[in-house]
């Protein structure tokens, strides 16, 4: 139906009834709008009005108060405020005014209040060396803080501009600098370095080549993040490295024997990030089982040990870990003739990162020639290598491995927990097959030798110039053989089994010039002997426990302007179960009388507790014949010694003269603990050593190539009262040592070439005439002739290929005594069915090519 048509009146009204709410509506808005901008304005005009001169108002505040303002008035002048009423307490009242201005108004003393322009500031925080932001950083002010964002960036208001603001992030060094380096306009960028765990100031750098440097108090430190080559080392294994450092010899060219100035190698403390570890080496002794990839820094110490540590009264060899936490994923994977590893460290969050790595022998899949070199050696003499006759061995099987597992946590900026884990194996088995009663029988002979140890250490920086560190390790070593005799249908079971806990409590404080350390230590040792034969029933088993306790105390003086630094220290053990109580000073002095010249004096007493023996050739398959055993006061003294050394070097333009003498008085040494094979093998007598020494390292610089000479000699000689021959030569006696060595490093290429010389090792021979007496050999004076001297040339090589960014793969090769020189290590005689000694000698490892490729990521 069509809608009836509207008048214009009719029209106008209905539009007027839609519209005139909305009209009237945003009218009344328009008004409402209006009446708030004029009753602000008014308002405003009003507060204006009662706004007065910041400083009028501060000498009301005196006049009413009683107190004083300290300011400069041209910074005050135009700055108005709206001031409280004049009933009000004072802190109010600052606090009004600290609200409405940039002025920061603070309390000195009880009468005087200071007047102090602050302003925001902001920036950046970078990681230097990843040149990477830094988030989570703190940014301390003397009134307030805050943390940088994931750009590193971070703004702070109230900060004077002379105020001083610290800057922290875990893992590095703090900076501190001024309000006004961060100009708001500006936003500076501050960069922070990583956190360097420094032991002692440097000295000496690239002392023999780069990455070996000497420290003011006499140690050598080896840093392998920085490590250059050096002749023979496919990789940096730790223990082979330290033999090329003067003093420090292998007599049987093992890492499991490491001569430090004339010592056995039971003399050496050997410490893997604080935890002592009774084994050294895979392969029963010819590489290192501390994997190089995990060990950043080593300090090898010969004389005045710092107050902190015990034992080792040859040396100590302190190996530490990568101490920062990891803010990126890295890793690296590498395989060589003998063995393939991994290690990785990933990162978890920003206060922690976790470290993992292994090492497995790769004999299980390729059989090498550089394995059958090294278990020739090995093996050479022992039972595995030769049985008695009609006895045929077979299935000859050999296995190492290694991991490790480190987690760094930074609890805060002041607390750090560090929890690490080592397992250390190795595994020798042969079958012995021969016809018994007509039946042809086969039984398996096993040599085991594993490591387990764990620790925890906690520190906390309570300020600047306090630093509290808590140990706590568990440390266990078992050696096992089972030697099975096929013909005697016999058993015979060994085992050395080494369990020690230690407690560690340093308080490190820095006053002056002086940084002092007061501590204790507690070590719990247990070591356990066993003896075990099933036909006829025999069992020996013998286990002895020792406590001690110790108290230490050691300082550190540096003056950089005299250049003396002195390192007193001393010790004080007590183990009650034999009421002894050993008081021992440590000393370390040197002058630096110019930039070229330098003297030191170092000295120390120190004691042992624990020592290696042999009692027989033939124990543990005459492979690793050493047991440990603890000191009882009875077969076994405690070990005692006393020594001082005295050098100087001279270092100019790339040259480095290096010299040091040094006298070394060792007592309460067995005859089964110094490793004789011939005269006195059987003896169990107590006795000393001395040695009057002297090294002397010759270095030079160039451009890219490094070249050192370095020679030592010693006069060690045996004291047993027992004995006929009271005085006679050590059998770790080489009475001259000489090492000459090069190395070239350009860009990534680094070659390396060296030559190694000493006096042959002495031993005894049978009388001539009357070689056997009572049917047993009847030898010469005691170690009058030596074997013949010892003489290795090796060369190595590595190149470094970059695949991408923050990939490379690494290459190498070595080659071990490259001129293939046949050196006799040691004699030994068994008189054979005619009633005529026969004599056996041992030989070191023959030229010996290894290749390597790793891989970084």
């Amino acid at each position: 139906m069509k809608e009836p048509k509207r008048s214009s009146r009719q029209v106008t009204n209905k539009w007027l009834e839609v519209l005139e709410p909305k009209i009237f509506g945003n009218l009344k808005l328009f008004f409402v709008f209006m009446f708030l901008i004029l009753f602000s304005g008014n308002s405003y005009s009003q507060r204006d009005e009662s706004r007065l001169p910041l400083m009028e108002v501060i000498e009301n505040i005196m006049k009413v108060h009683g107190v004083q303002f300290n300011y400069q008035s041209s910074s005050l002048e135009g700055v108005k405020v709206v001031p409280l009423k004049e009933e009000s307490s004072l802190p109010k009242k600052l606090e009004n005014l600290q609200h409405q201005t940039s002025f920061r108004f603070s309390r000195v003393g009880s009468k005087i209040i200071s007047v102090i322009k602050t302003t925001k500031i902001c920036g950046f925080v970078w990681d230097k060396y990843m040149n990477a932001p830094l988030e989570g950083a703190t940014i301390q002010a003397e009134h307030g803080y805050t943390v940088s964002n994931e750009k590193g960036y971070f703004e702070l208001n109230n900060v004077a501009f002379n105020e001083e603001v610290e800057v922290r992030f875990v893992g590095f060094k703090p900076s501190k600098v001024v309000g006004n380096f961060f100009a708001e306009k500006s936003c500076k960028s501050l960069y922070l370095e990583e956190e360097v765990e420094v032991v002692t100031p440097v000295v000496i750098k690239g002392y023999l080549v780069n990455g070996i440097d000497k420290s003011s108090d006499g140690s050598l430190v080896i840093d392998f993040s920085r490590f250059a080559t050096l002749p023979g080392l496919i990789e940096a294994d730790v223990l082979q490295t330290i033999q090329a450092l003067p003093g420090i010899q292998s007599t049987d060219e093992t890492v499991s024997n490491i001569n430090i100035r004339g010592g056995s190698h039971d003399q050496n403390l050997i410490l893997w990030d604080g935890i002592k570890m009774y084994q050294s080496g895979h392969f029963f002794g010819l590489i290192s089982s501390f994997n190089p990839q995990v060990t950043k820094r080593v300090s090898v110490v010969t004389n005045g040990t710092d107050a902190s540590f015990t034992d080792g009264v040859s040396g100590t060899i302190q190996m530490m870990t990568d101490r920062k936490i990891q803010r990126e994923f890295k890793g690296n994977i590498g395989v060589n003739f003998i063995s393939a590893d991994a290690f990785l460290d990933v990162p978890l969050g920003q206060r922690s990162s976790i470290q993992l790595a292994g090492r497995k022998s790769i004999n299980d899949w390729l059989q090498t020639p550089t394995y059958d070199r090294y278990f020739e050696r090995v093996t050479q003499l022992t039972e595995i290598a030769s049985n008695e006759e009609n006895v045929i061995n077979s299935n000859q099987d050999f296995d190492f491995y290694d991991t490790s597992a480190r987690w760094l946590y930074n609890i805060s900026d002041k607390d750090k927990l560090r929890v690490n884990f080592l397992w250390v194996h190795n595994d020798l088995s042969f079958n012995e097959t021969a016809k018994v009663t007509g039946i042809l029988t086969t039984r398996e002979s096993i040599l085991n030798q594993n490591s387990l140890a764990g620790g925890i250490n906690y520190s906390r920086q309570w300020n600047d110039d306090l630093l509290t560190e808590l140990s706590i390790y568990e440390t266990d070593y078992k050696l096992k053989a089972i030697n099975a005799n096929v013909r005697e249908q016999q058993r015979f079971l060994q085992e050395n089994i080494v369990s020690e806990t230690g407690v560690k409590l340093n308080n490190f404080y820095h006053l002056n010039d002086w940084r002092l350390n007061a501590g204790y230590q507690f070590i719990e040792t247990k070591i356990t002997n066993l003896n075990d034969i099933d036909d006829p029933r025999f069992v020996r088993l013998k286990s002895l426990v020792t406590r001690e306790n110790a108290l230490f105390f050691q300082g550190d003086y540096r003056n950089e302007t005299t250049g003396l630094s002195i390192k007193p220290g001393v010790r004080l053990s007590h183990i009650e179960k034999f009421k002894k109580t050993f008081i021992e000073p440590r000393l370390s002095i040197r002058q630096q009388f110019n930039e070229h010249f330098q003297v030191e004096l170092l000295g120390e007493f120190k004691h042992q507790n624990t020592t290696k023996t042999v009692n027989f050739q033939n124990d543990f398959l005459g492979v690793e014949k050493r047991r440990w055993e603890l000191a009882d006061m009875d077969a076994v003294p405690i070990i005692k010694s006393k020594q001082i050394s005295l050098g100087g070097a001279y270092s100019n333009r790339g040259w480095l003269v290096d010299v040091e003498g040094y006298y070394k008085d060792v007592h309460g040494i067995t005859t089964q603990s110094q490793e004789f094979t011939t005269k006195y093998e059987f003896e169990k007598e107590e006795g000393s050593y001395h040695i009057l020494g002297f090294d002397c390292l010759l270095r030079k610089q160039f451009k890219n190539l490094n070249t050192w000479l370095s020679y030592s000699f010693m006069k060690n000689n045996y004291r047993f009262g027992t004995l006929p021959e009271f005085e006679f030569a050590s059998n770790f006696d080489s009475t001259h040592a000489l090492t000459f060595g090069t190395a070239y490093t350009k860009d990534d290429l680094k070659l390396s070439l060296g030559f190694n010389y000493r006096t042959g090792k002495p031993t005894s021979v049978p009388l001539i005439g009357e070689e056997v007496s009572n049917n047993i050999v009847n030898y010469d004076d005691a170690n009058s002739i030596r074997v013949s001297d010892y003489m290795r040339a090796d060369a190595s090589a590595t190149y470094n290929v970059r695949i991408s960014k923050g990939c490379r793969t690494e290459i190498g090769t070595s080659i071990w005594n490259l001129l293939d020189k046949k050196n006799k290590i040691s004699n030994y005689y068994q008189i054979n069915s005619q009633g005529i000694p026969n004599k056996f000698s041992k030989f070191s490892l023959g030229t010996t090519l290894n290749l390597m490729v790793r891989v970084h990521f």
